[in-house]
């Protein structure tokens, strides 16, 4: 495999993003290259860059509508739909293992989406969802959170890859509204949440990513003068 300049972009890379990158490309393909200015995790020869990006979308804005222009881009997240949290001490040494009893759904791609939504769009962007199962590595050092001060999530590590979605257009973004039978048209970000069995506040980032990228409309107010939301005739 073709490695370019792998010491850019590489310094501060964490093991999930590493081992996403490793999982996804090919031996043809060239890693950490320079297109236009950008630092690319993945370039493929037929002119396909791939950026893996594991946490917020928002440091990528200017960078993935700069290279919308000129090439084709696909983004790459991956959600944790089962997660083993392992317990270590300052020192490395192993305290505990656990399966979270968390778990990460492809609806969850809109807590990040809402930095970009209108990128859904462009004909040359593309969003893949690979749905994960993954290690979150916890060091007791006294430097967490706020919440959790004795525990610091120190990486997150790629076990397996249990599913790939792409999402290339708003209308299959769409499809991962609930069906009608679940879902009456129009409808509230409450009755989304409900009948798709979400976060009120992630359902909100859905209906507000689909408006967005044109794949629902505001048509009117429901109870509580809350929003009511119908998909667009396409």
């Amino acid at each position: 495999m073709t490695q370019t300049q792998p010491q850019i972009g590489m310094l501060r890379e964490k093991s999930l993003h590493a081992s996403v990158k490793t999982w996804y490309a090919r031996p043809e393909d060239s890693l950490e290259k320079l297109v236009d200015g950008y630092v690319v995790d993945i370039v493929r020869e037929d002119d396909l860059l791939v950026e893996v990006q594991t946490r917020s979308f928002s440091p990528l804005k200017r960078k993935l509508r700069a290279l919308t222009k000129n090439h084709s881009v696909r983004l790459v997240h991956p959600i944790a739909a089962e997660k083993w949290i392992l317990k270590i001490s300052e020192h490395g040494e192993e305290l505990g293992r656990r399966k979270s009893p968390k778990r990460g759904r492809i609806e969850d791609v809109f807590k990040e989406l809402v930095a970009i939504p209108d990128l859904m769009q462009h004909e040359r962007f593309v969003l893949e969802v690979l749905m994960i199962r993954e290690e979150e590595v916890r060091m007791y050092d006294g430097k967490g959170s706020w919440r959790h001060p004795e525990w610091r999530k120190e990486d997150r590590r790629l076990l397996e890859v249990l599913e790939q979605r792409r999402l290339c257009n708003p209308q299959q973004a769409a499809a991962l509204l609930p069906g009608a039978a679940a879902l009456p048209r129009p409808f509230t970000n409450r009755q989304l949440a409900t009948a798709a069995k979400l976060r009120l506040n992630l359902a909100g980032r859905m209906t507000y990513c689909l408006r967005k990228m044109g794949s629902l409309d505001v048509v009117g107010t429901g109870p509580h003068r809350a929003q009511l939301f119908a998909e667009p005739t396409y």
